[in-house]
């Protein structure tokens, strides 16, 4: 018996002892982990096919480009997730030893607030937010913030133009946020100018549905599959699904009519569906590498700190993925010639959406569902 129990000692010390070796063999020990690059997400789920995964994949590539360490944070109660549960989020990721917080959506705008005040030594990237400026209670600046805005409005323009050039003349919009997210708001506002736009070259009139119904949370619901079913059925060929995880509910809509199309958001979706003929994208991953790499090489200060940068087409932020759109008579060359011509400040989509957003139209009618 004791030769047995010395066996099994032996063993158990060799085992220990790999278990040692293999640690020690890691970049950094388990025990002391640390992850400097911290994405806290938005409502949904992280791979959502738009704005958490494109923010993500963004900071990962850097992350992974550069041999530094990250993580990533969803806050408690997924779409239903409160101030209290980003701000549990973020502090989470600044013990874990975040250096630098991206975190993307208008909604992260009160528990970073809150939480760049407490750490004033961690800076945060606010995606699709704004300068936060000055605390407005206690005056702190909050120069450890900075913020990337995007021209949505200028996708959007080209998503319209580049449907109604295509030969649609039935469009309908759904958008996620309950209308009152501004990114949003710029999309489907922008897909209204470049329909009115292309309309009016071709000479031809287009009616268009456009709702935030069912879009609060940006999650897909079965409500939501009924009405874009109900637009299908009702003759729309194509629709502009502008809200994340509300793709899937688009995408199972158009699933039952054959010729039904979708035009896809934030990111490229037309691996998602062969119905989606193109996406409205911004340039999420190059744009979050782009502030990585100011942070990482000093430049907070000097180009970062409490300020916002606007991207749009002009910094390759804004635009449709040309490489795997389904458009058959809209060319990447006529495509181009409208894209440069906002390059160059030529074309202006408007930015500012007016409370109603069908004044001055005269090619395109817009049927409001509240």
């Amino acid at each position: 018996m004791k030769k047995y129990l010395g066996i099994i000692l032996c063993l158990a010390v060799v085992l220990a002892c790999a278990v040692v070796f293999a640690a020690c063999g890691e970049s950094k020990p388990a025990e002391s982990d640390t992850y400097k690059i911290a994405v806290v997400t938005d409502v949904g789920q992280l791979m959502d096919k738009g704005f958490n995964q494109g923010t993500y994949e963004g900071a990962k590539k850097y992350a992974e480009e550069h041999n530094i360490s990250y993580k990533y944070y969803q806050p408690a109660n997924g779409s239903d997730a409160s101030d209290n549960d980003r701000i549990d989020a973020m502090k989470q990721a600044i013990t874990n030893g975040a250096e630098i917080i991206v975190a993307p959506g208008f909604l992260q705008a009160t528990a970073m607030s809150t939480v760049a005040e407490q750490n004033p030594n961690v800076k945060f990237v606010f995606v699709d937010g704004w300068a936060l400026g000055k605390s407005k209670t206690t005056g702190y600046s909050y120069d450890n913030v900075t913020a990337i805005v995007y021209k949505e409005q200028e996708s959007g323009y080209l998503a319209g133009y580049a449907a109604v050039m295509e030969g649609y003349t039935k469009l309908g919009f759904t958008g996620g946020g309950g209308g009152g997210n501004p990114a949003v708001n710029r999309f489907g506002y922008g897909f209204i100018q470049g329909a009115e736009a292309a309309a009016a070259e071709k000479g031809v009139n287009v009616e268009m549905k456009y709702s935030f119904m069912y879009g609060d949370t940006f999650s897909a619901s079965t409500e939501l599959q009924t009405q874009i079913s109900g637009w299908y059925a009702a003759g729309t060929q194509v629709v502009f699904s502008c809200g994340g995880s509300m793709f899937q509910s688009v995408k199972s809509a158009a699933g039952e009519y054959p010729d039904a199309k979708i035009i896809g958001v934030d990111v490229d979706q037309s691996g998602e569906s062969e119905k989606v003929i193109t996406s409205a994208v911004k340039g999420l991953s190059v744009s979050v590498e782009r502030v990585l790499g100011q942070y990482f090489d000093g430049k907070w200060d000097t180009e970062l700190a409490n300020k916002a940068q606007n991207l749009g087409a002009a910094e390759d932020s804004t635009g449709l993925p040309t490489d795997t759109w389904r458009l058959k008579n809209f060319t990447v060359e006529q495509y181009t010639e409208v894209l440069n011509k906002i390059k160059s400040g030529e074309i202006v989509p408007k930015s500012e959406v007016p409370e109603d957003v069908t004044a001055g139209l005269t090619k395109v009618t817009v049927t409001i569902e509240k």
